[in-house]
């Protein structure tokens, strides 16, 4: 009988403190599964987008190899505007600008650039972006534009493209000790394998020698 009167004391105990803290508990078991659902929800959500930006990047990439410009200018855009947070937004972004560029729209071109650079939420490819947007606003002779690009904080894997496209534009301008000092930069920044060194090296000795002091 003891026992019975400690098992409905444990029990009326229970009850009292579920009746005090049970809405509660039921309201934060309930946010963590809607949560735990929102979060596997995203994940799928995330796969699928990625998995159908794919299939049309690949169509993109297929376009910009048989120079289809206007199919490659349609793709783009849909890759950007449905799949706009896919690694695959920016990929073909960069692809298009280049292809603008060489077709000599540089309008497009920076249009792309300028969205990698401030809307994609993709830094790693923000510093090819800012790189190639200074080669197209040196086309359009643009120099104290393209100078600005180049500013502020380079990764040091992109060093090198960096100080090399800075000497284009300041031979562009006739500086050509600033440009010499740019090439030299770039030269220390790129190591042997690195796929701009010759170029960079060619550039430099292709500049006037320095004035006699």
């Amino acid at each position: 009988m003891a026992y019975d009167l400690q098992e409905q004391e444990q029990l009326a105990t229970f009850k009292a403190w579920w009746d005090k803290y049970g809405n509660f508990i039921l309201t934060v078991v309930t946010l963590v599964l809607f949560a735990f659902a929102a979060y596997n929800g995203w994940r799928w959500y995330e796969r699928n987008q990625a998995s159908q930006a794919a299939a049309v990047y690949e169509q993109f990439l297929k376009a910009l190899a048989a120079r289809d410009a206007a199919r490659t200018k349609e793709l783009a855009g849909t890759i950007i505007e449905q799949y706009g947070r896919t690694v695959y937004a920016p990929m073909a972004a960069l692809n298009a600008a280049k292809a603008y560029h060489e077709a000599g729209d540089l309008n497009a071109a920076k249009a792309q650039l300028v969205w990698v650079i401030e809307k994609s939420g993709r830094a790693e490819f923000a510093p090819i972006a800012r790189v190639r947007l200074a080669g197209v606003l040196l086309d359009e002779k643009a120099y104290d534009e393209a100078l600005k690009t180049l500013s502020g904080d380079v990764p040091g894997a992109h060093a090198a493209a960096f100080a090399d496209r800075r000497g284009d534009i300041l031979v562009a301008q006739n500086r050509i000790e600033e440009a010499r000092a740019a090439y030299r930069e770039a030269l220390a920044k790129a190591d042997a394998q690195h796929p701009l060194r010759a170029l960079i090296q060619l550039k430099l000795d292709a500049l006037p020698a320095p004035l006699a002091s």
